[in-house]
């Protein structure tokens, strides 16, 4: 059985020899193009009027420079599925707004939430709270 040579290129050899190669992978500023980077999220849901993807985090999803919003379904495990939207809203407007019964929470890595659905008045008030609280901004 022949054995098969990897083929080592100079950009390889030279990322190797690099003593900060990690340095090299770190975000760049982000050009005039793309102002927004990268923003992962979660939807949790707290009823399935559906019965199809269940309670809790359903989906954990990114949305990117260009304003595309990909979704990862955690249902059926161990895989779920994966959806690409033109747009946050376009996500929104198919798969959380016709379900108002779902009351979804959408949670941001930065701790901003979106919530949607048939919320109770008192939540709704705690959620203002909340996001009011300046203690919360340390």
């Amino acid at each position: 059985m022949a054995t098969k040579k990897k083929k080592t290129t100079q950009a390889t050899t030279d990322a190797i020899s690099d003593p900060e190669p990690a340095q090299s992978l770190k975000p760049k500023t982000l050009p005039r193009l793309a102002p927004e980077g990268i923003r992962t999220f979660t939807v949790a849901r707290q009823y399935d009027e559906t019965g199809v993807s269940g309670e809790g985090v359903v989906i954990e999803g990114v949305t990117l420079a260009t304003g595309q919003c990909v979704v990862h379904w955690l249902y059926p495990p161990p895989r779920g599925g994966i959806a690409i939207f033109d747009s946050m809203n376009d996500f929104i407007k198919v798969h959380i707004q016709p379900h108002p019964s779902n009351r979804t929470i959408i949670t941001y890595d930065d701790g901003e939430q979106e919530r949607f659905g048939l919320f109770t008045e008192e939540e709704k008030t705690e959620d203002e709270n909340i996001s009011r609280d300046p203690s919360s901004d340390s």
